[in-house]
């Protein structure tokens, strides 16, 4: 894995918006270092002691003369800086520590070094004055510290613990989880205001729009107040650069103030190879996903997928990325999105689920899975459109040659099977084809009837009309043209699911379950003698289509 350590490693951070100093973050430690504390007291209140005192001081100076003193001085100021974090209580201190310490890092990269040398001489862990910290109330401190905690872990020669490295993952998933969750739910309370004060504001103009001069008046004050809020926090999570001197905005942002951060974090630490299968066993792929379906600003989305890139460096999780149906979800966003950066990085995604992966076959489901989730319809719009970034142009074309092999190559087999596995199934040909069904129904006994596993699956938990009415047509297609097809269907439990679809709130559901029912008691109908009438007359598509 070394080339890829290489590549990641060398990546510059501003293309990959790691360290844009654009965060609240970055904007608070901007305050902080402005507000040096009163070392002098600490030492005279015997807080810290004079050696402390006279590090710290030291490092307080200026650029170069703090360089200086922390070549002559680096044991010392480990020593210092770890200590201080494990003895003051006071939060702007602790606040103050930490900007200086990440800012040291910052300047180089090797002054992680230090760090890991003291502690391991000391026979002490690095990591525990800082994952300690993650469990304060002040947002500034949890995340500033969760920052230096990433810069250690992959910046230095050692890596994080299992354990720690288990907890800071685990913490990261679960900030980004809540962060995500309060954000979409600030949104969605914006919304409603705005749609109920456009509601009363439709309602008033009704109300006065015979009377001359009323019906002219402005926009209702308040609703456009309330619109234009939900505006500016969408713009202000978006570009944090923004004026947010207004008090109110501030207020609101406070719970989702640091998702950038948390982002950030994540980013840095699954580029490097050890850390991608442990945030793997937290769950954390699976979170991503689930944060890029909602609604998120795309600030959000360009970090989640680049997470979601830097995954795809390793072969193996690229073969296995899109059982988490990451290449519908990207594919989505990829159609919604007008933001170069995060088409740019959707692009990279796609090109390494092809490039990566070992197994050809997996490389070619990849691309089928594209295909039907219309990727090739959006390549067509980019190659029309002019980008300043090489990548793009690049990934553009290297897709659009693989997915129009893949098409080429593909068997119509190929094809359904991939529609199944994505959980999108939709009225494509392949469904209504008769010789399709004649030729392949056996099929789907293959791999232990995993696509009739998948197609029972989507009977019972999806909420799509269309997905259970296509699901229902297959079934019976399958037992119309597999003679032991019915008991195969009894087995695995999608006879009771299908009928319970009859009673259906959508008309569609309910006309292709009733043929697949049909099909299921014809089938037993068939076996009979020729003189032998059938009983299931209440299943009749004579009787029973009428209804329709």
């Amino acid at each position: 894995m070394t080339d890829v350590q290489d590549i990641m490693s060398s990546l510059p951070d501003d293309k990959i918006d790691m360290i844009a100093a654009t965060s609240v973050l970055q904007q608070q430690a901007g305050d902080i270092r402005q507000t040096k504390p009163n070392w002098s007291s600490y030492m005279q209140s015997q807080m810290i002691s004079q050696e402390d005192y006279a590090c710290v001081s030291s490092l307080d100076k200026d650029k170069k003369a703090q360089a200086a003193y922390l070549q002559e001085n680096a044991p010392q100021c480990a020593k210092t800086l770890l200590n201080m974090l494990s003895h003051v209580s006071k939060d702007q201190t602790i606040q103050y520590i930490l900007v200086l310490i990440d800012d040291l890092l910052q300047e180089d990269r090797t002054r992680v070094q230090i760090f890991h040398d003291y502690a391991n001489k000391k026979k002490e862990s690095v990591w525990a004055p800082f994952l300690n910290l993650l469990n304060r109330q002040d947002g500034f401190i949890v995340n500033m510290a969760s920052r230096v905690v990433g810069k250690l872990a992959c910046w230095g020669q050692e890596q994080m613990p299992k354990s720690d490295l288990h907890f800071y993952l685990q913490w990261l998933k679960d900030q980004l989880t809540v962060a995500a969750q309060k954000l979409l739910h600030e949104m969605e309370e914006a919304e409603k205001k705005r749609l109920a004060e456009a509601a009363a504001s439709h309602h008033d103009h009704h109300r006065h729009g015979h009377h001359g001069h009323e019906a002219h008046h402005p926009p209702n004050s308040h609703q456009h107040q309330i619109a234009e809020r939900y505006r500016e926090i969408s713009s202000a999570i978006d570009d944090p650069q923004r004026d947010r001197a207004k008090e109110d905005l501030h207020v609101t942002l406070t719970n989702n103030e640091y998702i950038q951060s948390v982002g950030r974090c994540l980013q840095m630490m699954l580029r490097v190879d050890e850390y991608r299968f442990a945030f793997v066993t937290v769950d954390g792929i699976s979170t991503l996903i689930s944060i890029l379906s909602s609604r998120v600003n795309f600030q959000v989305q360009y970090q989640l997928v680049f997470c979601l890139w830097v995954l795809t460096f390793n072969p193996l999780l690229a073969e296995k990325m899109n059982k988490f149906n990451v290449i519908p979800i990207l594919a989505d966003i990829l159609s919604d999105c007008a933001k170069e950066k995060v088409t740019r990085i959707i692009l990279a995604v796609f090109r390494n689920l092809i490039e990566k992966p070992e197994d050809a076959q997996v490389a070619k489901e990849h691309c089928i899975a594209m295909v039907q989730c219309k990727v090739m319809k959006q390549l067509t719009i980019l190659e029309q459109r002019r980008f300043d970034d090489e990548d793009i142009t690049g990934d553009v074309e290297f897709l659009t040659e693989k997915l129009q092999n893949s098409v080429q190559d593909l068997s119509s087999f190929d094809e359904y099977a991939t529609e199944v596995k994505s959980a999108r199934l939709e009225w494509s040909p392949v469904h209504k084809s008769a010789k399709f069904w004649r030729e392949n129904a056996q099929r789907l006994n293959e791999k232990q009837y995993e696509l009739l596993r998948i197609l029972v699956h989507l009977l019972e938990t999806s909420k799509d009309p269309l997905v259970l009415s296509v699901a229902s047509y297959d079934i019976g297609e399958y037992v119309r043209h597999y003679p032991r097809g019915k008991h195969v269907i009894e087995q695995l439990g999608g006879k009771q699911l299908v009928m319970q679809l009859l009673a259906h709130e959508d008309p569609n559901v309910r006309y292709e379950a009733l043929l697949a029912v049909q099909k299921l008691m014809v089938h037993n109908c068939t076996r009979r003698t020729m003189g032998e009438r059938c009983n299931h007359n209440k299943y009749s598509p004579l009787k029973t289509l009428d209804h329709y």
